[in-house]
């Protein structure tokens, strides 16, 4: 048996510069942040040749081609693992959220495999696996972060250059800039599940065809995403929370699928209640909110949102990255 596990993320800034519409003709630069909330995927040996597969729903099939769920189809082709095999997986949080659990869940099941294969794989090959699964072999429409972010975990600058190629800088965050950052930045599930890819294929296409000046939009995100960097450096965390408003003012008119009037009067309600900035997770559309609180007015905001059917999630920031957890092997 052996399990393995891949974190979540927080994107704190620059979010969506990863996409290749705009990181291929501009570069990109975003600092996200791994946190304590896991896919886990479990590989054991079966005793029949068959696979058996248990998510959501179970499948157990005699061919590779025959599995219907596409991350695990080809996760086993990429690994060449034909025969013989179950794999369970379980999140800790809900699909479509915003929080790249599919790609987590990518890392951490790629990671089994090569664990189950007694293979070594080092964690930047790890995320480049993980992104030629899901951009090149399924052709989502997504950017690098969420592999990356998955496999190295921390809080962490990623640089995308134009070529394709990934800057990993881990950020030295003073221990007690940490603590007030986990303490101050408040989660609420929205309840609304959405597909990342819809709302990522309608901002890709309106960052080629610079609608709307899309392009000058994302120049100013990723200059907030170089921001952030700077403020979580130099401990000045009440300004983040700051540019977090600006940040989500802006992605917000990059898509018009990003955003509804019951997000709007959600964030609106935050923002009364005393959340001075926050943003949804991810693409946009549903997931989870973040907002930027002081220890003053988290009692109001926890209220406010609570009463309006949002649901908090607590948190504190992951410095693994994609582990195997336990490694039992039998020969």
């Amino acid at each position: 048996m052996i399990v393995s596990r891949a974190p979540v993320r927080f994107s704190l800034g620059g979010g969506g510069t990863d996409l290749p519409s705009y990181s291929r003709q501009h570069g990109g630069f975003l600092v996200a942040a791994a946190i304590d909330h896991y896919v886990f995927v479990c590989a054991a040996k079966r005793f029949y040749d068959s696979i058996r597969l248990a998510y959501s729903k179970t499948e157990i099939v005699d061919r590779v081609d025959a599995i219907e769920h596409r991350i695990f189809r080809e996760a086993l082709r990429m690994s060449a693992v034909d025969k013989g095999i179950e794999l369970l997986s379980y999140a800790d949080v809900p699909s479509n959220s915003g929080l790249g659990s599919s790609s987590a869940f990518t890392v951490a099941l790629l990671n089994a495999l090569h664990a189950f294969k007694r293979e070594y794989v080092p964690t930047t090959k790890l995320a480049e696996e993980a992104c030629r699964l899901e951009i090149d072999t399924l052709g989502e429409p997504i950017g690098k972060q969420d592999q990356y972010i998955a496999a190295f975990g921390g809080i962490t600058a990623l640089t995308f250059e134009k070529d394709g190629t990934v800057q990993v800088d881990r950020l030295p965050v003073k221990d007690n800039v940490i603590d007030e950052l986990e303490s101050n930045l408040m989660i609420f599930y929205s309840g609304i599940e959405r597909s990342a890819s819809s709302v990522l294929a309608d901002q890709g296409a309106n960052i080629a065809k610079n609608a709307d000046q899309a392009v000058e939009r994302m120049h100013r995100i990723k200059q907030l995403g170089y921001d952030t960097r700077d403020l979580l450096l130099t401990g000045d965390v009440d300004a983040y929370g700051e540019l977090l408003h600006e940040h989500w003012s802006t992605k917000r008119r990059l898509s018009a699928k990003m955003s509804d009037s019951v997000i709007d009067d959600h964030y609106e309600a935050a923002r009364k209640a005393g959340a001075i900035g926050g943003k949804l997770m991810g693409a946009g559309g549903g997931g989870f909110f973040m907002f930027y609180v002081r220890p003053i007015h988290r009692r109001t905001v926890y209220d406010v949102l609570s009463q309006r059917g949002l649901r908090p999630m607590r948190f504190r920031f992951d410095f693994d990255g994609a582990r195997i957890m336990a490694d039992f092997h039998r020969s």
